[in-house]
């Protein structure tokens, strides 16, 4: 299990650069850099990723914050996957202006993916392993949300909560989130749209 521990803000935000990407580093309050941590560990059906937002605040000074979650979808779908190319597993890279807030299955409100694409793997092979075919990358919008699992509490296994979203295991955790990508919008209210950075582990910086 990752260690949200070890990130600070500023190594967030070298992390994401070294890999190649794009940080909101301006001199604004709320410019949010929304990232996810994958875990090298092989356990499935565990909340064992990060998912955190890293931002300047009201006084311009640099704030992180870091929620437990998953990143890969859980067993059930694992299992039973939804398309015969298998179930989604996000590929670790920048989905820049993707998200919007928007109604997560039609239900609460949620980090959706409305305004662009996405790229996944896909594993089909029906076992409790995470091994997608990374020989074939599928590009498209698959409905990859950033959302909540149980209504209360925290949640200890993914099961049905995750076909390859990104999944905040507690509840305040993620309204916290939700109050985060408010407050951008309430700062700036032309910025609607969010970027969402998936790392893995090997590629933090600490």
């Amino acid at each position: 299990m990752f260690n949200k521990e070890v990130l600070t803000a500023q190594n967030v935000l070298q992390s994401i650069k070294a890999a190649g990407h794009k940080a909101f580093e301006g001199e604004t309050p709320y410019d949010l850099n929304l990232f996810g941590v994958r875990s090298n560990s092989a356990l499935t059906n565990i909340f064992n990723d990060l998912v955190g937002c890293v931002y300047r605040d009201e006084s311009l000074e640099w704030q992180i914050e870091c929620w437990r979650a998953t990143t890969d979808p859980g067993l059930y779908w694992l299992q039973n996957p939804g398309r015969v190319a298998g179930t989604a597993i996000l590929i670790p890279g920048q989905y820049r202006n993707v998200y919007k807030i928007d109604k997560h299955s039609g239900k609460y409100d949620a980090l959706c993916q409305r305004n662009g694409d996405v790229s996944v793997w896909r594993d089909a092979d029906r076992d409790n392993l995470l091994d997608p075919d990374k020989s074939k990358v599928y590009t498209g919008r698959f409905g990859i949300n950033i959302h909540h699992a149980s209504y209360t509490g925290t949640s200890t296994k993914v099961n049905k909560w995750s076909a390859g979203c990104q999944v905040i295991a507690n509840i305040e955790h993620f309204n916290r989130m939700m109050e985060l990508a408010r407050l951008q919008i309430k700062h700036h209210p032309t910025w609607t749209k969010f970027t969402y950075t998936l790392l893995t582990e090997d590629q933090v910086i600490t």
